[in-house]
């Protein structure tokens, strides 16, 4: 390789270039492959689980749940991670048993026989589901809302605040809104 030439040795690219050619990587190839791999996980960490794994209010929905008088509460959840982590929380948090999770598709269940909901999905989701709370869950039914309230309907009550804050809706006056014609 005359000096200069593209794919020198420590030119940018070249352990790209050793990997193509089938020469072998080095130490400091290895170590340059190891640190793009690395970032490369680390964004698709950060655009695709991250958010889900932020901070849950989850003490804050299940104390709201709990002040209201709330039967124990069960979460749908399809990620094996968001599921294994909501569970460790609800156990840390001292709610064994008064709180669990299922690998169960939230769109596929019927709430019917619900009277208590958390939910914590994101503000695109809410729409579409307060479709399906409407059409489904009875009128004595509560639904406690984390981290995004639900655009269209009134809260009954609110508790804390910024991304801790949680928002309770009672379906009976939810579902009296609609039919007066004012925002839910």
């Amino acid at each position: 390789m005359e000096p200069g030439e593209p794919g020198e040795p420590g030119e940018p690219g070249e352990p790209a270039r050793r990997l193509r050619d089938g020469d072998a990587l080095g130490g400091r190839g290895l170590l340059e492959l190891a640190v793009a791999s690395g970032v490369a996980a680390w964004a698709t960490w950060a655009a695709l689980l991250m958010p889900g794994f932020r901070r849950v209010p989850l003490r804050l929905q299940v104390v709201e749940a709990y002040k209201q008088g709330l039967r124990p509460a069960v979460g749908y959840e399809l990620n094996p991670w968001l599921l294994c982590l909501s569970n460790y929380r609800a156990w840390k948090a001292g709610y064994h048993g008064k709180v669990s999770f299922l690998k169960e598709d939230l769109w596929k269940v019927n709430l019917s026989d619900c009277y208590n909901v958390i939910v914590f999905l994101a503000p695109s989701v809410k729409p579409p589901l307060a479709t399906k709370l409407l059409a489904e869950l009875p009128d004595e039914a509560r639904v406690v809302a984390g981290r995004f309230p639900f655009p269209s309907w009134t809260p009954t009550n609110t508790l804390g605040q910024g991304l801790e804050q949680v928002w309770a809706y009672d379906m009976k006056e939810v579902r009296r809104a609609a039919q007066r014609g004012s925002p839910v």
